[in-house]
């Protein structure tokens, strides 16, 4: 199983140690491990000029030194993109994308650098966020940067509890549209599984979306777990796997130096079986 969404101390919003993580993903049966540590380039979010990657590189060195043999580990990053830090994600692509296996395009942000949660809701229809949000997706898709797209369909995570009214058909005309430029860029987006054990209670994506992406042509998909804590790495790997197979898509992608390499879902499956 790989797990392509893990957090570290290097993410202001992780105290977990690499090496817990990594002796977590053995233990749950994940073979290739990514530490996809935030990179904010949006001033007013907390963990902006947090991220610091020499040490970053140096304690990713240290895990592949200490676990070889047993455990693949991949050097990545969860870049946050938005138009108005555009520039500046760019420009840090340019300068430091030769370094990693796999890096993560995420959008976090709406208008005005405010957060996507659940007061960014206030005074706004679902629309109003929603479509906003998608755009942000197609600007990050087009920009080229990314090996895949992070939590596709994420603002259904923080509908506030009195508006769960989020049906992914309602925008299937504008993912049809997203979906054709995923595929004619050849850029995959993450299931993230984060979403099976907190609200909403469905990976981000779910099967509807999968589904109408494999119906558009698209094959690409990585897996993850957003883990910000060592116990949930590898949580609900094996049901995605399984969802997957269902949608239609047999392979998922495996990255070395920002190179895919897409790995037969079935020869995972029987891995696990022999292991």
């Amino acid at each position: 199983m790989f797990d392509y969404h893990v957090h570290s101390t290097f993410s202001v919003d992780c105290n977990v140690p690499m090496r817990e993580s990594c002796e977590a993903a053995i233990a749950a049966g994940v073979t290739e491990i990514a530490f996809t540590d935030h990179v904010e380039h949006q001033p007013t979010d907390e963990g902006f000029g947090y991220y610091r990657i020499d040490d970053y590189f140096a304690g990713i060195e240290e895990m592949r030194d200490r676990f070889r043999g047993q455990l693949t580990v991949l050097a990545g990053a969860e870049v946050d993109y938005h138009t108005d830090t555009r520039e500046g994600v760019g420009a840090w692509i340019a300068a430091n994308g030769g370094r990693y296996d796999f890096i993560i395009g995420s959008v976090h942000y709406g208008e005005n650098a405010r957060i996507i949660f659940q007061e960014y809701f206030d005074g706004r229809t679902l629309d109003d966020v929603v479509l906003p949000y998608l755009d942000e997706i197609e600007g990050a898709v087009r920009s080229g940067w990314f090996d895949t797209i992070g939590h596709l369909d994420i603002p259904k995570r923080y509908l506030p509890l009195a508006r769960r009214e989020y049906d992914p058909g309602r925008y299937r005309e504008r993912l049809h549209e997203l979906f054709k430029l995923f595929v004619s860029q050849s850029i995959s987006f993450e299931i993230n599984t984060s979403g099976l054990r907190q609200t909403p209670k469905a990976s981000m994506p779910g099967p509807a979306i999968v589904r109408w992406y494999r119906d558009a042509g698209g094959t690409l998909i990585t897996t993850g777990t957003d883990s910000h804590a060592a116990r949930t790495v590898g949580a609900g790997l094996t049901t995605t796997l399984d969802m997957l197979s269902l949608a239609g898509i047999d392979a998922v992608g495996s990255f070395r130096g920002r190179e895919r390499r897409q790995v037969p879902i079935a020869g995972l499956r029987a891995a696990a079986t022999v292991s």
